[in-house]
């Protein structure tokens, strides 16, 4: 194996195996980028290799090999590319076959991690063992203990669900759409209830201890199915509290050729921005999903943030003496975090704060300045304006 360019056309290494599997593990890569993506993604050259920010990452971008294990599907969701009926190219590999792709890249030094998922070729449990005999290979055979990601097949049976959640790192399972009709619309041959179902039985295992995944994931489109902000916002309490999801994700919906939905335009990727900063509020700063600003369509506001616009329509719970008020009252603040803060907590542990103090904390005091006081006095707001992000 030696760096270079491949018959295949796939830059960066030349690999001296079987030219015909590395031209599927091409185009299967980029069929899995024709998915909506599961994760926090940077474009790469590989079509097999994404950069993503994974449960294991220390908080760095970490290489993954991400192949679909096929795009041959039996589902006509909508909006994919690889709905069945579509006319493009169709791949297949066996589990052996991603295994040794994948060895092969990590030994190279091209990728740190995998990512493994599929379209469903004929059943959803069968189609998930492939997978799971795939992780099998990889962790036993090959004795990988690195970062691994299993996507969950709706509709599997749940003794090869439970197998995934002990070797994966991490579990995800896409709802795609924020309730039953919506679901149903875009994703005829998809269970809404029964994923719920998949989700709580996975979060019972992870809470167990069951295996080694420590989170579980989803994902949604947005625009496909004409729904509302305020019907996902409504479905976080759930997934976060109840289900105990480690994250929400959410892709702006693009329409593709030789789809159903190939004339729809294609959503606003602040749409997406907003939703995200949104299940954020819910998730870590105990915001309800009501507290949120709507419009009359009961979509999120795009000209300002959602939590910047709760504290603009509440000017009665502000300012803030950061020296007096509860953690959770400081999670109120725009431009506070949890990690600000913690941050603010421990210095006042040591003594009254005064805004000199905030200086060195690396806060987003611009934006911070008109919601609080220090020891009682506002800030010079003549040098400070209110920071609408876009």
């Amino acid at each position: 194996m030696e760096r270079g360019l491949n018959s295949d056309g796939v830059k960066g290494v030349a690999f001296h195996r079987r030219a015909d599997l590395w031209h599927r593990v091409a185009e299967l890569g980029r069929a899995a980028r024709e998915e909506v993506s599961a994760e926090r993604e940077l474009p790469d050259s590989l079509p097999f290799r994404s950069w993503l920010y994974p449960a294991k990452g220390g908080g760095r971008t970490i290489p993954i090999f991400k192949v679909l294990l096929s795009n041959v599907c039996n589902g006509h969701c909508l909006y994919c590319a690889n709905r069945g009926g579509r006319d493009c190219p169709r791949y297949s590999l066996k589990p052996e076959e991603m295994a040794r792709a994948f060895l092969q890249a990590l030994q190279a030094g091209l990728v740190e991690g995998i990512f493994l998922s599929s379209s469903i070729v004929d059943d959803p449990t069968r189609t998930m063992e492939r997978l799971v005999a795939t992780a099998e290979i990889i962790r036993h055979r090959y004795g990988f203990r690195g970062y691994l990601h299993l996507k969950i097949m709706p509709g599997a049976e749940d003794a090869v669900i439970e197998r995934a959640v002990e070797l994966a790192d991490r579990v995800s399972i896409n709802l795609e759409a924020p309730g039953r009709e919506r679901l149903r619309r875009i994703c005829p041959e998809k269970d809404f209830d029964g994923i719920i179902g998949h989700m709580r039985k996975m979060g019972q295992l992870i809470r167990r201890g069951k295996g080694r995944a420590k989170a579980q994931t989803t994902q949604f489109v947005l625009g496909a199915s004409g729904e509302s902000d305020r019907e996902f916002l409504h479905l976080m309490p759930l997934l976060y509290r109840d289900l105990g999801l480690r994250r929400c994700y959410f892709e702006a919906f693009r329409p593709v050729p030789g789809t159903p939905l190939e004339d729809r335009p294609a959503e606003d990727p602040l749409r997406q921005r907003r939703l995200y900063q949104a299940s954020f509020l819910i998730r870590d700063y105990g915001f309800s999903p009501e507290e949120l600003p709507v419009d009359e369509r009961g979509n999120l506001l795009r000209d300002v943030d959602p939590k910047l616009a709760w504290a603009m329509g509440h000017p009665e719970f502000f300012p803030v003496e950061i020296n007096r008020a509860e953690p959770e009252e400081l999670l109120r603040v725009p431009g506070f975090g949890p990690r600000t803060v913690s941050k603010i907590l421990s210095l006042r542990s040591k003594g009254r704060i005064r805004w000199d103090d905030l200086k060195g904390l690396r806060i987003q005091l611009r934006r911070a300045a008109p919601f609080i006081l220090a020891d009682g006095k506002s800030h010079d707001l003549s040098s400070t304006q209110v920071h609408r992000p876009r």
